[in-house]
């Protein structure tokens, strides 16, 4: 119980230091038409990755600073998807800019998403994530991800991705290696299921 709490107020310190982080300064128009490489996987509703298959994750609504950092990793070899390193690659800090601030420009969600696992089960399981992610997956923290409305299964297979090391992130690390393949599931549950979430780009 102390390992927990302690684990807790570190992840709060990090984060609250981090609330204050810069939004990305791109331009949407010149990032709409830099996406387009981008478009053949994220603009598809229900497009899946093959082997592992899963869905690509929803872009439209992130926050800008967090694509930017993301797009980063997969070019620093970080997170590791031989397409994205690929796509990230040659962009350069503007092209990151643009792209982050055209993703950002788009609404939420109108409605929740419907899911397969347990929400309730999730929702008692998502105290851990709040500090960072809010408690319904819709922080503001800019520099994290907004997990409300994201696919279930694109939450499961990162979770996973942090366990096995595949993501490098110290506090996901730590977060996500105790969990076992249940709380996985109903965490992923919960946060895609809330709504005012994320939306596959052209889809409002």
């Amino acid at each position: 119980m102390i390992r927990f709490v302690l684990r807790q107020f570190v992840t709060l310190v990090v984060c609250g230091a981090l609330a204050g982080a810069a939004q990305a300064a791109g331009d949407p128009v010149a990032g709409k038409a830099k996406f387009a490489t981008c478009a053949g996987c994220h603009a598809i509703p229900g497009y899946t990755n093959a082997y592992p298959t899963y869905h690509v994750p929803r872009l439209g609504g992130q926050h800008p600073d967090y694509i930017v950092a993301a797009l980063k990793a997969y070019q620093a070899g970080e997170r590791r998807h031989p397409t994205m390193h690929a796509n990230a690659f040659s962009l350069n800090e503007q092209d990151m800019q643009d792209i982050a601030a055209y993703l950002a420009s788009f609404q939420p969600a109108a409605a929740p998403y419907p899911v397969r696992g347990d929400v309730a089960a999730g929702k008692i399981k998502s105290a851990a994530c709040a500090a960072c992610h809010g408690p319904d997956g819709n922080a503001n923290i800019p520099l994290y991800p907004r997990l409300a409305g994201q696919h279930e299964d694109y939450l499961r297979k990162v979770l996973q991705d942090y366990q096995s090391g595949a993501r490098q992130n110290a506090i996901m690390k730590g977060l996500a290696t105790p969990l076992s393949p249940q709380d996985i599931a109903d965490l992923a549950a919960y946060f895609a299921s809330q709504p005012k979430g994320l939306v596959v780009v052209g889809e409002n």
